[in-house]
């Protein structure tokens, strides 16, 4: 109501309120002062020029300032001494004159001076205010990630599409069934992947919207200069300020793109009962560091040495440039071959689920790691406890990688002379899954991508 009462000028209550042409009310001394600089005959609110500086008293308005003028008054005096209201009782949180500090009705009570209450509770507001800003800070920062998730999800779901069209191209006219399976399945998933991150980021602003709101009321309480009205709407806004904030989790329901895109001739081929050509192993790039490059077809990955914009989630390498395959095992047995080429330095097996995958990591068994790998280009190792170097005769260019889940072992052979290279032994337990690093390029001799070998598989009818 202030605020409705006060001149755009002076911001004070209105002094003699007077109208000019635009319908707009001021102090009559403040129009009058603003008409008196150079070139001003326009209204200070609206800028709209005046034909005539002709003053209307408002005196509805100043009627009603009046009015207003006397009920804050009446709010600064004891409604039963009509005295001053000086103190402040912390038992009943309530304002008091002097006198009614003598009445039995707060004998015994602890009381303030009135000054000396607002400045406590302001100072206690001030505490408060300071987690909810940090909250807000936190919560936008979540937020900010949310965005940057359903970004990369929608981003996923069009490269996914773009490499669905593209296999369905290669495959007959009979399989156009096939293809609008899989895309709706894709477009399911990318839909219920979005609608529950833009569900998160509703969320989100709802709590920045509700800490902003509880921040703007703290703000506004904290340069009140009114007492009374300042203590009047203090326990309401010290109770809204410890109000519980719900906290954001962070969630990355990424697309599975292997799921979709991995081998996709050969589940389609597999319903024709034909040949097709198959990779084994498709990689999860959601689990890619940054710093990796993945193909379209999910089997070569490279080293760039540029770090991608991508969403930090809890299943990505993020310091060390390694990869996973999108499928785990938990029995059976499986291999795989990689074209490793002429790369000087890579890395190579397989690792488990529960694997730290941020920051430095130490590839050994007892980490969830059973790989081989290469350094300098002749330098060979089985990443045991302690690292085992292997002497071998040839370097291999595409490696076997065998894995026994029930028999305990972990084998490496070269794929060309079929020549044993080395194996892990001991009880394998959880997911495991696919490990590939192309390393870096340091030296500029390690360009080339570590590329998963298609496989010729037959199909027979059951």
């Amino acid at each position: 109501m202030e605020d409705h009462l006060s001149c755009a000028v002076c911001h004070n209550l209105f002094q003699d309120p007077v109208l000019i042409d635009c319908d707009h009310s001021f102090c009559r001394s403040c129009i009058t002062q603003y008409w008196e600089s150079p070139g001003t005959a326009a209204c200070p609110i609206c800028r709209r020029e005046t034909s005539s500086k002709i003053l209307r008293p408002n005196r509805t308005l100043a009627g009603i300032v009046e009015s207003f003028a006397k009920r804050e008054t009446s709010q600064q005096e004891c409604s039963r001494h009509k005295e001053t209201l000086t103190l402040f009782c912390q038992t009943d949180k309530q304002p008091l004159c002097v006198l009614c500090q003598h009445s039995k009705n707060h004998r015994g009570h602890e009381l303030l001076v009135l000054e000396e209450a607002v400045q406590e509770f302001k100072e206690e507001l001030k505490t408060s205010l300071k987690p909810i800003l940090d909250k807000k800070e936190e919560c936008a920062a979540v937020r900010s990630d949310y965005e940057k998730t359903l970004k990369h999800i929608q981003d996923q779901g069009e490269m996914a599409e773009k490499q669905i069209k593209a296999e369905f191209e290669t495959l007959h006219q009979f399989l156009c069934d096939q293809e609008r399976i899989a895309l709706e399945d894709l477009k399911l998933e990318r839909e219920r992947n979005c609608l529950e991150m833009k569900g998160k980021i509703e969320d989100a602003t709802e709590v920045i919207s509700s800490l902003s709101d509880t921040i703007q009321d703290i703000e506004e309480r904290l340069k009140e200069e009114d007492s009374i009205k300042f203590l009047t709407k203090f326990p309401e806004t010290q109770k809204r300020a410890k109000r519980p904030v719900p906290e954001l989790l962070k969630v990355y329901p990424l697309i599975n793109v292997g799921k979709h895109v991995g081998s996709l001739q050969y589940r389609v081929w597999k319903k024709m009962l034909t040949v097709i050509n198959a990779a084994p192993v498709i990689l999860d790039p959601n689990t890619a560091s940054p710093y990796l490059l993945l193909s379209d077809d999910l089997r070569t990955v490279r080293y760039t040495g540029k770090q991608r914009d991508l969403p930090n989630n809890p299943q990505r390498f993020d310091f060390c440039v390694n990869v996973l395959g999108s499928e785990g095992f938990t029995s059976g047995i499986h291999s795989w071959e990689v074209d490793v080429g002429n790369k000087t330095n890579w890395d190579i097996g397989i690792a488990k689920d529960s694997i730290i995958r941020k920051g430095q990591i130490s590839l050994s068994p007892d980490n969830g790691y059973w790989t081989v790998m290469l350094r300098n280009g002749t330098e060979y190792s089985a990443c045991t406890q302690t690292v085992k170097c292997l002497e071998l005769s040839v370097h291999p260019r595409k490696i076997r990688i065998y894995l026994d889940y029930e028999g305990g072992k972990v084998s490496f052979h070269d794929v060309d002379n079929l020549t044993h290279i080395y194996t892990f032994n001991g009880t394998l337990t959880g997911k495991l899954y696919p490990f590939f690093s192309p390393s870096n390029d340091s030296d500029g001799k390690n360009s080339d991508p570590l590329v998963i070998c298609y496989r010729r598989v037959t199909i027979q009818e059951d």
